[in-house]
């Protein structure tokens, strides 16, 4: 099994940075990609960003040019820029296995941001 936690998130003014992390501890043989999402208030779940164990990235276009996802050992980090109040959301951090749509991914509990205009 995997367990994956988020922190970081807060409450920012609009043109502000927050850094989230996501720890997932547990065999990396459960997972080989890792993903933020987020979710705001009525809305569906939506991806962010992933990066994989290739170094693989892909962003939502809404937020390429200001956020990155990058790893540090066990630790992906999502770093954001420029935020801006519709990216108010909670935010997840997911671990998969993106070959394999079948196997089983595992979600932390979300953390929030909160960017106030």
């Amino acid at each position: 099994q995997v367990l994956v936690v988020e922190s970081g998130g807060g409450l920012v003014q609009a043109g502000g940075s927050l850094r989230l992390s996501c720890k997932a501890s547990g065999s990396t043989f459960f997972y080989n990609a890792i993903a933020w999402y987020r979710q705001a208030p009525g809305k569906q779940r939506d991806m962010v960003a992933t990066i994989n164990d290739g170094g693989t990235l892909n962003y939502a276009d809404s937020v390429k040019g200001r956020f990155a996802i990058f790893r540090d050992n066990a630790t992906v980090f999502l770093q954001m820029n420029s935020l801006k109040p519709e990216d108010t959301a909670v935010y997840y951090c997911r671990a998969y296995t993106d070959y394999d749509r079948s196997a089983t991914d595992f979600w932390g509990q979300g953390t929030q941001v909160t960017v106030s205009s």
